[in-house]
């Protein structure tokens, strides 16, 4: 379906997903109005300035306001009239969950309500919204599938995100709105949060510091780029799920609900990387070895991530595929030119 006349509202839109979203949208043809916090979880320069490359498009509005803040909130929206809402805005971390597990109530919880009763008022064609892997803890059947059980998080993160896709649900059914969850996996790439590992590895590495490589480093991850996965979205905002009465036949292996407008959807690359030689690819990227801190599994941690995107490409033909090594690459050469 043409982009052309249709607007997307993003929240957090000054975020790392949420810019490269936004970029991709735009070049696609969509208005954009983007609203995010500009919170100092980490530094609030590079938000800035992904919004100062946002606002070089004439496609791009941008308000800066809190989801617990209702009436600004409600504002945006009224003015905004989306056709498309896109939600990404959110207390981000697994790690920093264990600090500061309030500040994750107010934004994923009480936040993301407001955003649902705005979404209620205004009616847009499909609400897309982040959820993550994390919703899968410590399941030890991998690839994670969609349809996997997700009723053990480890987390106040990952409970947060499990309860937004509860909720979500809830408006599906009761409003008729069109929900599409994506749950993404480990996201790396260029203008990436300083507080991600991959981040911080290449930090290390081109300052001479060692890092701490959590679980003596028998871990895997499924390392998705975040070019992929702006990209699947963009697809999926195509695919919103069908009234219950107005369906197809049902996909194999689809999330869609019996009784509501509302479907999961896994976002990854479908590849599980040992954590060992991810490292080796930032070293083959930075041209110089780290100097390694081994460490026991960190609190609220898992072993592993894997995701099973058939359903992705089942709905969209496409699949992320992006090698690391080219990731990386990308990654770097940007972290260079940024910061010198």
């Amino acid at each position: 379906m043409s982009a052309k006349g249709r607007r997307v509202l993003v929240t957090g839109s000054a975020g790392f997903i949420g810019y490269h979203l936004s970029k991709e949208l735009l070049a696609a043809g969509f208005e954009v109005v983007g609203f995010d916090a500009m919170t100092d979880y980490y530094d609030v320069a590079l938000k800035q300035r992904r919004h100062q490359m946002l606002l070089q498009n004439e496609g791009f509005r941008a308000v800066e306001g809190r989801l617990e803040d209702m009436e600004a909130l409600t504002e945006t929206f009224t003015r905004a009239e989306p056709d498309i809402v896109i939600h990404l805005a959110a207390q981000a971390g697994v790690r920093y969950s264990l600090e500061n597990p309030r500040s994750y109530v107010e934004t994923n919880i009480l936040g993301t309500f407001n955003l649902l009763e705005c979404v209620k008022a205004v009616a847009p064609s499909h609400l897309l919204m982040a959820s993550t892997s994390s919703v899968y803890g410590a399941n030890p059947d991998m690839p994670f599938a969609e349809t996997h059980p997700t009723d053990a998080p480890l987390t106040i993160y990952a409970a947060t995100k499990k309860s937004n896709e509860n909720m979500a649900h809830a408006y599906a059914h009761l409003w008729g709105i069109p929900v599409t969850m994506f749950r993404f996996f480990t996201v790396y790439g260029p203008f990436g949060r300083p507080d991600l590992a991959f981040y911080k590895f290449v930090k290390a590495a081109l300052e001479g510091t060692p890092i701490d490589v959590y679980n003596h480093g028998q871990m895997t991850r499924d390392f998705t780029y975040v070019g992929d996965l702006v990209k699947a979205v963009r697809l999926l905002i195509d695919v919103p799920p069908l009234p219950v009465d107005d369906r197809p036949a049902p996909i194999a292996g689809d999330t869609l609900s019996a009784v509501a407008p509302h479907r999961v959807v896994n976002i990854g690359n479908g590849e599980k990387v040992p954590l060992m030689d991810f490292i080796a690819e930032i070293e083959r990227a930075v041209g110089v070895p780290i100097e390694k801190n081994f460490m026991d599994m960190q609190m609220g941690d898992v072993p592993g991530t894997w995701a099973n995107s058939d359903l992705l490409e089942a709905l969209t033909g496409y699949r992320p595929d992006t090698p690391i090594s080219d990731g990386m690459d990308q990654f770097v050469a940007w972290y260079r030119d940024y910061y010198t």
